[in-house]
């Protein structure tokens, strides 16, 4: 599957569901949100067909995200399953933490090595006044025993203008002693119409931020199709990653599409509408004409995050990160 700006589509984002433990203030209400019943839901067998078939498109890496995966209940036996589809190379999992922790050696054991796990602060009291939740412990558990296992573990802190500024340089610092990735990324309007967006954070700032304290900050070279610019420290374990995901700078490359939870295929994290695979699927729709309809998606992928925003409804961005997925 190509787009009409000649980039190959071979990643996707599936999000299994819309649910989630923590209510952090920059992706939903303290309150939470409406859920989706389970009927709105895609199930895991229209899951796994879907990603048969995109996996004979071309599709090669799955991240799965949500919400927060690990609520649904039989998450494994579909991630066994997943990672089993020819043609399929990589599956990530994108998580908070907090309820990881015991099924690490399953993960390993099926062959997913690496986890994103969300963690803005590593102060506890900013914490539980970001996501409203005490859960620090239990996410930071699943730090450390991930990293001594083995896995591949990303760190994802989303900067906020008087918020969480004070714990960039202690994240850094993490990455002298673990093997780890912090990846910062600019605040997003995803947050179900809570608050508008101080973008006074944005990467330029932060990688600015943190040159004062580390000068020595080395930018290194970034795989295909990465949405993060690279750095790393003399004599540090791990690296340092800062996305640029308001500002959209690495939109150029982009290899990706999305599949919400309610089974909306969207071409753009900022993209209005998209394309309905659940009904299409609960249609009976055959191969030819899901194919017809997901390139057809693809053909109007905009050029880049900017250009999708202009072309998404007057209404504005004003979903939950939850809702589209993460």
């Amino acid at each position: 599957m190509v787009d009409k700006h000649g980039r190959a589509i071979n990643y996707l984002r599936l999000a299994v569901t819309d649910r989630c433990n923590l209510r952090c203030f920059y992706c939903m209400p303290e309150e939470g949100l409406q859920w989706l019943e389970r009927k709105e839901l895609l199930t895991y067998e229209e899951m796994l067909l879907l990603c048969q078939f995109l996996a004979q498109q071309g599709i090669q890496k799955i991240r799965i995200t949500g919400g927060e995966p690990f609520i649904r209940k039989d998450l494994l036996p579909f991630l066994e399953h997943l990672v089993a589809i020819p043609g399929i190379n990589t599956v990530n999992i994108t998580t908070n933490g907090i309820l990881t922790a015991p099924y690490l050696p399953d993960l390993k054991r099926i062959g997913i090595n690496n986890l994103n796990i969300s963690l803005d602060t590593l102060d506890p009291n900013r914490f539980f006044k970001i996501t409203h939740r005490y859960e620090f412990d239990a996410v930071m558990d699943t730090v450390n025993q991930a990293v001594d296992m083995g896995f591949d573990v990303k760190l994802n802190a989303v900067v906020m203008h008087n918020m969480n500024i004070e714990d960039i340089l202690p994240l850094v610092a993490l990455t002298k002693e673990m093997p780890i990735s912090v990846r910062f990324l600019e605040e997003m309007p995803f947050n179900g119409g809570q608050h508008e967006v101080d973008n006074t954070w944005n990467h330029l700032h932060i990688l600015h931020h943190i040159q004062q304290t580390y000068p020595q900050l080395q930018k290194a070279i970034a795989p295909p199709n990465s949405t993060a610019q690279l750095y790393n420290l003399p004599d540090h374990k791990g690296q340092i990653g800062i996305i640029a995901s308001y500002s959209r700078s690495f939109c150029g490359t982009c290899n990706r599409i999305r599949i919400t939870p309610q089974g909306i295929l969207k071409t753009c994290l900022y993209e209005g509408g998209g394309l309905d695979i659940k009904s299409l699927i609960r249609s009976n729709a055959s191969p030819e004409m899901l194919l017809q309809h997901i390139q057809n998606a693809i053909d109007h992928k905009a050029v880049d995050g900017m250009a999708a925003e202009k072309l998404a409804s007057s209404k504005g961005l004003t979903d939950s990160m939850a809702t589209i997925g993460g």
